[in-house]
């Protein structure tokens, strides 16, 4: 899948917005991609999830045991890629203020994982993801995302990092959004902090 089929799927589900949104990372944006709005379709989720795995060199991609992703956002994108590579799928969620597994997840000691995501925009939730995992056992291998909005700050400590699409959107702090000094109030659509 090339990186301009998938932009092409946002544009068609209506998931490419325009605005003042406050994204999970706190910080200020004029874009937003709303993933949810493509994941909704189970064949647009089968299409982009298939393709993040097959995105994985072969030599990692035979390695993975497990996907793992954080919730809630991440969580069809853990199953779908799951799904595709044909292992099993968990995902992390906030629980004391910090990334778990719950639900009885269980990852075995040196098992495989392949840490996904619909958007990385920072990497703080992936990056969170991946210690959850490491805690765990879990040998992290790999990282993939449908986009990579972080304009090349998404590391993860030496992990490989495959996205499907890196689209150059802006951010702010809040002190420097230009639509704040506008008088604007920034929206949150994402799902984090509405638990």
């Amino acid at each position: 899948m090339t990186p301009e089929q998938v932009i092409e799927l946002y544009r068609q589900d209506a998931a490419l917005l325009n605005g003042h949104f406050l994204l999970s990372s706190g910080r200020h944006s004029d874009a937003y991609l709303q993933s949810a709005r493509v994941l909704q379709h189970p064949e647009h989720a089968a299409v982009l999830c298939a393709a993040m795995a097959q995105a994985i060199p072969e030599p990692l991609r035979k390695r993975v045991e497990v996907v793992a992703g954080p919730a809630v956002g991440a969580i069809l994108v853990s199953y779908e890629t799951a799904r595709a590579l044909g292992v099993r799928s968990i995902f992390t969620e906030r629980e004391g203020g910090r990334m778990r597994l719950r639900r009885g997840f269980v990852i075995a000691p040196g098992e495989g994982v392949l840490v996904v995501e619909d958007v990385i925009t920072t990497g703080g939730s992936t990056r969170e993801c991946i210690a959850a995992v490491r805690e765990a056992g879990g040998e992290v291998l790999a990282v993939a995302s449908i986009v990579d909005r972080s304009g090349g700050i998404g590391d993860f400590d030496g992990v490989p990092f495959f996205p499907l699409l890196r689209l150059p959107v802006q951010s702010w702090e809040a002190v420097d959004c230009p639509q704040c000094a506008a008088g604007g109030t920034p929206v949150k659509p994402g799902s984090r902090g509405l638990q």
